[in-house]
């Protein structure tokens, strides 16, 4: 029609398939950046990717070392093609030094060493050279950051089984020192026990809490019981067996109280007690029976 004029023909080649619209330069660059996970600057360098350019953000270092002005509120300086490897090298190149200097000191950085210095020639190159050394430092950071948190993990399990080796130890010996000094403890109060004078407090008490003897009781058990052993669990008789305090024949006999009975003053006392109220009733009467027989 007159007076029309034909639209000039896009400059934007519009993508055909999906293929082709996921092959822009600022996907390749993210692909590259996080092919083995989520790589981040760690705030050396902040770069923007936008509509095929990548502009250089907050950090005026990063710009100024590319040659381009930082980004602003009213301009954002755009990078295209070559100047845009070398934009994206550079921010490889920050990354990888974060990483480098974070790393475990365990860990074997070698590689990665390399890699950085094969790309900080990256002023000089282009191309697929270009895109190779970045892909490559790519995926060797990504190798190094977890190579590193791996042995992070490492030195805390060895840390955390230290200390807890160090806990049980600590424990173990307070636990052997508690029962060592329970033994000793149970030993001076054996010993003590085992005294003549420990023996008789014992059998006092006995007498009156088992069998409700009283103090008239107790005399005649204390004389029936000096004349038999003189209060000494060791005391045997060689002529005839008889054994411990309560002179009993066979001594094995006081086994049935307790296994100790050759060492234990209390378990003879106890079995002694026993005997003389089955069979007499009360130490009076085995005394008596004593006096008149020499035995009971």
């Amino acid at each position: 029609m007159t007076g029309q004029h034909p639209l000039p023909p896009s400059t934007t080649t519009t993508p055909t398939t999906r293929r082709q619209a996921l092959d822009s330069p600022s996907r390749r660059f993210r692909r590259a950046l996080r092919r083995r996970g989520v790589l981040a600057v760690s705030g050396a360098a902040v770069l923007a990717v936008a509509g095929g350019a990548l502009a250089v953000g907050t950090q005026p270092a990063l710009g100024e070392a590319l040659g381009v002005p930082t980004a602003s509120a009213s301009a954002t300086p755009a990078l295209h093609g070559t100047d845009l490897d070398r934009a994206q090298a550079a921010a490889t190149i920050v990354t990888a030094r974060t990483v480098l200097a974070d790393a475990n000191d365990k860990t074997d950085t070698s590689t990665l060493e390399r890699h950085i210095s094969a790309l900080s020639d990256y002023p000089t190159l282009s191309g697929g050279a270009l895109s190779d050394r970045i892909e490559t430092t790519v995926d060797t950071v990504q190798d190094v950051a977890q190579a590193s948190a791996d042995q992070d993990k490492r030195d805390a399990d060895a840390r955390a089984a230290e200390a807890k080796a160090r806990a049980d130890a600590a424990a173990a010996k307070a636990a052997a020192d508690a029962a060592a000094a329970a033994a000793a403890k149970a030993a001076a109060a054996q010993a003590a026990a085992n005294t003549p004078a420990g023996a008789k407090a014992t059998a006092s008490a006995l007498a009156a809490s088992r069998f409700g003897w009283g103090a008239d009781q107790f005399q005649c058990l204390d004389n029936l019981w000096t004349k038999e052993s003189g209060w000494n669990y060791r005391a045997y008789n060689a002529n005839g067996g008889a054994t411990g305090i309560p002179q009993a024949l066979p001594g094995s006999k006081m086994g049935t109280v307790a296994a100790d009975w050759q060492t234990n003053a209390t378990t003879q006392v106890t079995w002694g007690l026993q005997y003389i109220s089955a069979a007499y009733g009360t130490p009076c009467a085995a005394w008596g029976h004593s006096q008149a027989n020499n035995f009971y």
